[in-house]
């Protein structure tokens, strides 16, 4: 990319955070799409100032065809597009923003997956924590199963937010806001390992990061590198390698033990209690496997 690009990319992700209040996470998901986008213009030979409905028709088709992009995706790449193009407008770039022309797909509705306690026990057996990185791993994963956390949330924790007595840990969720959360005897017991053996050994001696979970560098440890790890663990145990699985089986383990579903909209800091009702679709689904499976000769209702 040509250095008056890299300079436009960069005001654009400076007036996503001062002017747009945007996350952290939301500007480099916007970074990322429009990075893409002005590629996909220079290939073209297409200025900027000619971005039309057509050109961005063509690109969104490209992205649709080659990325296999779903309805979520497209929706977040319309998203950054009016944003862009908002900017680009205050930058006298453009007279007038093509991108509010186009219709942002319907998100369809799905069902998470979902994992159960003795398919996630035998997950976290299979990590060796007899290694400095094994006992952080274990202890991380059990940890966003126990709490029901986010990776993005997981990263973010400090060792300072965590109170081992009561089992209580202190997040940082979505738009960085605060909520409480608890986590169970597990968890508490892999975290105790972790603080006495394997941080330790990974941080050294001289090492003042306030982060909780760290890599070999002694710096905080990355969401892409939990995923990477996850994913080699969940691969040898045959199962999904989406970490944000064990926070669906988290809350799926809630209402399946009588949570009331405030409750697990508190716990996994949903802003929007209709987020958190597709966890009963999953129960009640999960209720009609066992029905057939144990009452095999019962019509499915």
């Amino acid at each position: 990319m040509k250095n008056n690009e890299t300079a436009l990319l960069k005001r654009y992700c400076s007036r996503l955070v001062a002017i747009e209040r945007r996350s952290v996470l939301t500007k480099e998901c916007y970074r990322f799409e429009i990075d893409r986008f002005l590629i996909f213009l220079k290939e073209k030979n297409i200025p900027l100032s000619k971005t039309n409905i057509t050109v961005l028709g063509d690109y969104l088709v490209k992205r649709s065809n080659i990325d296999n992009c779903d309805s979520r995706t497209i929706a977040k790449i319309i998203s950054a597009l009016r944003s862009f193009f908002r900017f680009a407008m205050d930058e006298k770039l453009v007279d007038y923003n093509p991108a509010l022309v186009l219709d942002t797909p319907k998100r369809k509705s799905y069902l998470p997956d979902v994992l159960d306690k003795d398919t996630i026990e035998k997950l976290l057996d299979l990590i060796d924590t007899k290694t400095s990185l094994g006992c952080r791993d274990r202890c991380l994963f059990e940890l966003i199963y126990s709490a029901g956390l986010r990776v993005s949330e997981a990263v973010k924790l400090n060792l300072t937010d965590i109170d081992l007595k009561s089992g209580i840990a202190v997040v940082k969720g979505k738009g960085d806001k605060e909520r409480i959360t608890l986590f169970g005897r597990e968890a508490a017991l892999q975290l105790r390992l972790y603080l006495d053996f394997g941080r330790p050994q990974l941080s050294g001696s001289v090492n003042k990061s306030p982060a909780l979970f760290i890599g070999r560098s002694g710096k905080r440890l990355s969401r892409k590198g939990i995923w990477k790890n996850y994913a080699k663990y969940a691969c040898a145990a045959g199962v999904s390698s989406h970490l944000h699985t064990l926070r669906h089986s988290f809350a799926t383990s809630l209402l399946s033990g009588g949570a009331d579903l405030r409750t697990v909209q508190e716990l996994l800091g949903h802003a929007d209690l209709s987020t958190t009702q597709i966890y009963t679709h999953v129960e009640r689904r999960a209720l009609k496997e066992s029905h057939r499976r144990f009452l095999p000769r019962l019509k499915e209702v």
